[in-house]
């Protein structure tokens, strides 16, 4: 018997409330700085408002946005607000959300061209236009040998160059045998923890990842770094991966990609570059110096999703042959098998990564890139430059506080003068008010303070409020 109703949403319905949760989303954006940055809840109090059991029956819509207000929004940890400046940002846009919403209203599964070839032939002309805005070298274009592909993080886009760096260490045995616990791995001690985790999970083993020495700067040394090669050979192990990374998430250092570069030139070993974050900043060209070297890179990696105004996942993955990646990662079932594919003329971004599913991200940055062009993302991308670079000046001449790192970017690293346990509880006082958040690291053994810059709204006037809450505070701490 057929129900009286299909109990879908129809159309109309979809239209009447698609505009009421738009209105919904510009509202927030409207009244963001009104909220607490950091979430105020307690562990566990979400949960506990929600109903325990499911709906029997379905609610109407009005009810389920009420209950956004009601029971989501207190759980909420404001990452767009302009007063977010704790880790690194996860920013996006109005024409980034919109593209979004595209996308999710298509619903296309990417995963091969032939399921969707816009899908296919978007992403690669866009990561194409990315290449060129960022002045990477030409052999990371679709033309040449190798080419990109939008990942969903850094951290995929660096698991998957480690598999091509095992195969081609091992002449592709590693995926039919496995490893044997000779392949050595190598990142700074500044290296974001997704290396740690690639390394398990590939089957290298954490203990065949190496942690290069850093300089005064943070950065890994390249003189460290072969001798560390050199001693694994006469140990009969062999390296094959080296990630320098161009924006380390402590303090932002800058591993020199050149020197790097050379090294693993000279051994043959496969050099990733992250530049997750800081990788937007080469849309400028005078802060394109951070990529010197990136010339010698087999692949690089930079978050779109982090400092580019598009929504989380984005990542842009881009690798110098592209054959050894597909020959890495491919595997073809019958059920997959198409002449398109067979035909060789087009790209299958199945076989680019892990998974094999895939959504339509290249609307977002399609999206983004034609609605701001080159010239208004350079605009905003200097503009926190230049606001972070006025807080180190303000840290600087303060008697109080002092720098804990070089400042090349949009991330300080500071600390007040009174010691580690005063910085925590400074920072935990900060960000308790709501009013701003930042996250702290530890440099040199020492608890230091982090302010980055680089949500899409923040201005001169929060960055300003930020230092005046910060010496109001340490002041008030002071006195007691």
């Amino acid at each position: 018997m057929q129900p009286d109703q299909t109990f879908h949403m129809t159309t109309d319905e979809f239209r009447y409330f698609g505009k009421e949760l738009i209105d919904w989303i510009a509202d927030y954006y409207q009244n963001i700085e009104g909220y607490p940055v950091l979430s105020q809840v307690e562990p566990g109090e979400i949960r506990a408002s929600l109903p325990p059991s499911p709906p029997k029956k379905g609610v109407s819509f009005d009810e389920i946005i009420s209950d956004i207000d009601r029971l989501i929004m207190p759980g909420i940890t404001h990452w767009q607000s302009p007063n977010f400046f704790a880790f690194f940002p996860a920013n996006t846009s109005g024409p980034s959300i919109l593209a979004e919403l595209l996308s999710a209203g298509l619903g296309v599964q990417g995963m091969s061209w032939s399921t969707s070839p816009a899908c296919t032939e978007l992403e690669t002309h866009v990561l194409d236009w990315l290449a060129e805005m960022l002045g990477l070298p030409e052999r990371f274009m679709s033309h040449t040998a190798g080419g990109g592909v939008i990942q969903d993080t850094a951290s995929s886009a660096t698991l998957s160059a480690l598999l091509v760096a095992r195969e081609r260490a091992t002449n592709y045995a590693s995926n039919e045998e496995g490893c044997n616990g000779r392949l050595v791995a190598y990142a700074s001690t500044q290296t974001h923890s997704s290396i740690e985790k690639a390394v398990k999970i590939s089957g290298l083993g954490s203990k065949n990842l190496r942690l290069i020495e850093v300089d005064d700067d943070f950065a890994m040394r390249p003189d460290a770094l072969a001798s560390q090669i050199h001693a694994d050979r006469e140990a009969g192990l062999i390296p094959c991966f080296v990630c320098a990374t161009v924006g380390t998430t402590s303090s932002n250092a800058l591993d020199p990609v050149q020197e790097i570069g050379i090294v693993c030139e000279k051994e043959d070993i496969w050099l990733h570059v992250d530049a997750a974050m800081s990788g937007t900043a080469a849309l400028c060209p005078e802060f394109r110096y951070i990529l010197d070297g990136l010339e010698l890179a087999d692949s690089f990696c930079f978050n779109p999703h982090k400092w580019m105004f598009t929504n989380f996942d984005c990542d842009c993955f881009y690798v110098a042959n592209r054959a050894a990646l597909i020959q890495t990662l491919s595997v073809l079932p019958e059920y997959l098998r198409n002449k398109a594919t067979e035909s060789g003329a087009v790209i299958d971004y199945r076989d680019w990564h892990v998974q094999l599913g895939r959504r339509f991200r290249s609307l977002k940055l399609w999206f983004v890139i034609r609605h701001y062009g080159v010239e208004g993302l350079r605009y905003h991308v200097r503009q926190h430059i230049e606001l972070a670079q006025q807080f180190a000046a303000w840290v600087g001449k303060d008697p109080d506080f002092e720098l804990a790192a070089p400042t090349p970017l949009n991330l300080v690293c500071f600390r007040h003068k009174a010691g580690d346990e005063f910085n925590r509880q400074l920072l935990d006082k900060i960000n308790h008010s709501g009013k701003i958040y930042m996250t702290h690291t530890s440099l040199n053994d020492r608890y230091t303070l982090r302010l980055c810059v680089g949500q899409t709204n923040t201005e001169e006037q929060h960055v300003q409020q930020a230092w005046e809450l910060l010496c109001l505070t340490a002041s008030k701490m002071q006195q007691f």
